[in-house]
């Protein structure tokens, strides 16, 4: 072997040479046999780049005398103009002076020749402010030039081959980073220039293409070198680790091995600046980007969190090389991937936090956690695997017929496992204050974007499928809780009895103990809430809203199909009423009203005001404005709330029907009210008579009683309330308008009077239980048993008072009377008789 030369030496004694000149033959010239290998191609080399350098210069030297030119030229016109303003000037003091400042020839001079002065003055400095511009960015852009050259003139090969000294790589690398930083710098420098000249100039467009040109050809050539000499690094360091530990390992080291706590102080000062100029580039890089779009949109766009980093996509780039190794012979067991990226991800993320997130601090770089971009990029990385090698198969497997079952069952299966993981990754993101936060609020903000999810908001065809999948399990699940009728037997211990003591409580209906709904209506919005929940990680809100559409909102449309048959099926009739008809239909309004209030208590959630704004954004708009459409379950809501109605007021209708059907022979029966008998001479006469109700009235008022009994049991407060309402509002009008238009006669010698007052007094002695005065609630009645009490000459002064018209209605509020129109009160006073 020949013995090392010492060249360096040599020269140094006989010229002086710099460091740098000396280290370079150093390098290329380790032994005399390398004089006559290496120094022809090192002289054609060093010439070629010579050539190239002063062909560069020379451009430049053009270049600068173009500018110098055109800089001569635009002055000398200037100057001009200049001139030309003086002459002006002392022209209009010399005719001011002359003329007096009211002539003629002044205001000519103030109308015509100001404004054009006033405009070649605001042209010469516009003129000046675009040349002043063009040169401070010709000077920028020279920096960086020279630069980014020194930087790709330096990438003569890998300057962390351990075929390199370490002193000469400590130098060169040292070089070359600060010129690779006064580069980003040169470039931020620009970037500030450009926006300004955005913001004040917009008209200058062909400076801001030109220099954005040159920029991004310099950014093409620099950047994918500052990729490689990073990569570089990370292999210098032992990047990427082992990603499975055997048990002697994991006994040691109590885990795996992270490379970059373990990194030396050379090795991590020169991975600090690499992480930094990376960082840089980026912030950088968005900067551009954004301005661009701004520019596109002409307006500010919304700053939007970014927790992806080039810095970190590095470091899982080499890792998920390795992983899908392992990822590929894992396709049919797909939780062996889930339990890797899991354990790699929770077992360098404190290394990645307490080494880059200072690194991310010091580059500047706001709202960027280098935990979230850790978690984020791993995520990223699988959910890429699984939609380029599982999903498209199993989208593929599910279109063949004989293939469904067993593709539904793996998604389904695939599904839990992401919901699952996609947990488990938000836990780590939210370390420190998981504990404290509900299971809504994290996933909030900035943490959406770690979700597998990701791979449904790009594939709308594979979102139908897995929204089709998710409905029909659903539908599935329901269908076998159908199958036993206690799904809909409202619970006894539901039916708590109505206490009127609580009547400002009514309205307040919290639980399904309160709503006395059957267990089936939670059963079905279980299922709902379950496929919501499934989405909540997807990032994409729009995405979001279509898959709980398909699911959820097809689900419940299904299901109230369900109840509108079982109501059909109830066969609630007026001539033959059943109770267990009563029960049925009571058991489908406490649904309707729970899951009405439920979906309306969902629709206030952020998450649900979010879709459904996102919605309407990408919909065309309606003429039609409701309140409702403000509201995610609007539709459904709107629907619940007819059905609910609907269902009440046919339980009103009928029951009310029934009670004309048994009560016809009673309000028919005249003789029955105008039979005379004296009562006069009767001992112990007081103003009030106990009698026995009418023989044909008691069956009416018994089935009354008993179905206000049933109702009162099996409906929830809210509705019953307005049920028993409405039945006495409509039995008052259905007796007040027999009574009158049947033309009753009362006589002051008769039972009729008493008979009929006892009556409407067991009638509302049925809805005692439910208020306190009942009697409000009949106000027609209550006005004709005072007309039909009222004496002889009351009658007489109140007819008087009617035939006067206005009066008459003023007379009527005088006895008590409010209900009965005029007309109706001239009525029962005509059937009114006295003994003479």
């Amino acid at each position: 072997m020949e013995p090392r030369s010492q060249p360096s030496l040599a020269l140094s004694k006989s010229s002086k040479l710099s460091p740098q000149l000396l280290g370079f033959l150093d390098q290329n010239f380790t032994t005399h046999r390398d004089l006559f290998l290496k120094a022809p191609q090192l002289s054609y080399s060093l010439t070629k780049q010579c050539s190239e350098l002063e062909g560069h210069l020379r451009d430049l030297q053009s270049s600068l005398t173009k500018c110098t030119v055109s800089w001569i030229t635009r002055s000398f016109s200037a100057k001009l103009a200049l001139e030309k303003l003086n002459h002006e000037l002392q022209n209009l003091s010399l005719r001011t002076s002359r003329h007096g400042i009211g002539s003629r020839e002044f205001r000519r001079m103030l109308r015509e020749e100001l404004p054009y002065l006033a405009k070649e003055v605001k042209r010469i400095e516009s003129i000046r402010s675009y040349v002043e511009t063009a040169v401070q960015l010709e000077a920028l852009v020279g920096d960086l030039e020279d630069s980014a050259l020194f930087v790709l003139a330096c990438h003569g090969g890998n300057m962390f081959s351990v075929k390199f000294s370490s002193s000469s790589i400590s130098m060169d690398a040292a070089r070359k980073q600060q010129k690779l930083l006064q580069a980003i710098k040169a470039m931020n420098d620009i970037e500030e220039v450009l926006i300004t000249i955005l913001k004040s100039h917009p008209q200058w467009h062909c400076l801001l293409r030109s220099v954005d040109n040159r920029v991004d050809k310099i950014l093409a050539a620099l950047r994918p070198q500052v990729f490689a000499d990073h990569r570089a690094l990370l292999v210098s360091l032992g990047w990427p680790p082992k990603l499975l530990s055997s048990k002697t390992d994991s006994e040691q080291t109590g885990g795996l091995p992270n490379p970059l706590v373990l990194m030396q102080e050379d090795k991590r000062r020169s991975y600090s600046q690499s992480f930094i100029a990376l960082c840089a580039l980026q912030h950088l890089q968005t900067r551009r980007e954004t301005r661009r779009e701004e520019r596109q949109l002409n307006f500010p766009k919304q700053k939007k969190c970014n927790i992806q980093l080039w810095a970190i996509d590095e470091l899982v780039s080499p890792i998920a090389s390795r992983m899908e190794y392992h990822f590929t012979k894992w396709t049919e067991q797909p939780e062996y991937m889930f339990a890797l990226v899991y354990k790699v991800t929770r077992g360098f993320i404190e290394g990645v936090d307490d080494v880059l997130q200072p690194l991310i601090d010091k580059a500047r770089l706001i709202s960027c956690s280098a935990k979230e971009a850790w978690v984020s990029a791993m995520v990223q990385m699988l959910s890429g695997f699984l939609s380029k090698r599982v999903f498209v198969l199993l989208a593929e497997r599910y279109k063949v017929k004989h293939m469904k079952p067993d593709v539904i069952s793996l998604w389904l299966h695939l599904i839990d496992l992401i919901v699952a993981f996609d947990k488990q990754m938000l836990s780590l993101v939210n370390l420190d204050t998981c504990f404290f936060l509900t299971e809504s609020e994290r996933f909030e903000g900035l943490s959406r974007g770690i979700s597998v999810l990701t791979i449904f908001c790009d594939r709308l065809d594979w979102l139908k499928i897995w929204a089709k999948i998710e409905f029909k399990n659903a539908w599935k699940k329901l269908k076998t809780e159908l199958k036993e009728e206690k799904a809909w037997v409202i619970d006894k211990k539901y039916k708590s009895e109505f206490d009127i003591d609580s009547k400002y409580d009514h309205d307040l209906l919290f639980t399904i103990e309160d709503h006395k709904a059957p267990p089936v209506a939670e059963f079905s919005l279980k299922i709902a809430w379950e496929m919501i929940e499934r989405c909540q990680t997807m990032p994409s809100i729009l995405s979001r809203a279509q898959f709980v559409r398909s699911t959820a909102g097809r689900f419940l449309w299904y299901f109230f199909k369900i109840m509108l048959l079982r109501f059909k099926t109830s066969e609630l009739r007026p001539d033959n009423f059943d109770d267990d008809a009563l029960v049925r239909v009571c058991g489908l309004i406490n649904a309707a009203k729970y899951i009405e209030d439920k979906l309306q208590e969902w629709s206030d959630n952020v998450e649900f005001l979010e879709m459904k704004i996102a919605e309407n954004d990408s919909s065309e708009p309606k003429e039609d404005n409701r309140m409702e459409d403000r509201s995610f379950y609007g539709e459904e809501i709107r629907s619940l709330s007819e059905m609910e109605t609907n269902w009440l007021m046919e339980i009103i209708a009928v029951v009310l029907r029934q009670f004309e059907m048994l009560s016809w022979d009673y309000v028919q029966n005249k003789e029955h009210f105008e039979q005379y008998q004296d009562i006069t001479n009767l001992v112990g006469v007081t103003e009030t008579i106990d009698l026995a109700v009418s023989v044909d009235f008691i069956e009416a008022l018994d089935a009354l009683k008993s179905q206000l009994h049933v109702a009162r049991i099996n409906l929830n407060t809210k509705d019953f309330l307005d049920l028993w309402r409405s039945i006495a509002e409509g039995l008052d009008h259905y007796i007040s308008r027999s009574f009158v238009t049947r033309e009753n006669r009362f006589s002051d010698s008769d039972m009729g009077i008493h008979q009929f007052e006892a009556d409407m007094q067991a009638l509302l002695f049925i809805f005692k239980p439910f208020c306190a005065r009942p009697e409000a609630f009949f106000p027609c009645i209550k006005d004709i048993l005072k007309l039909i009490k009222l004496k002889k000459e009351e009658v007489k002064l109140l007819r008087v008072l009617l035939a006067n018209g206005e009066n008459g209605r003023k007379g009527l509020h005088d006895y008590g009377i409010s209900r009965l129109s005029v007309s109706q009160v001239v009525q029962v006073l005509r059937n009114r008789k006295f003994a003479n």
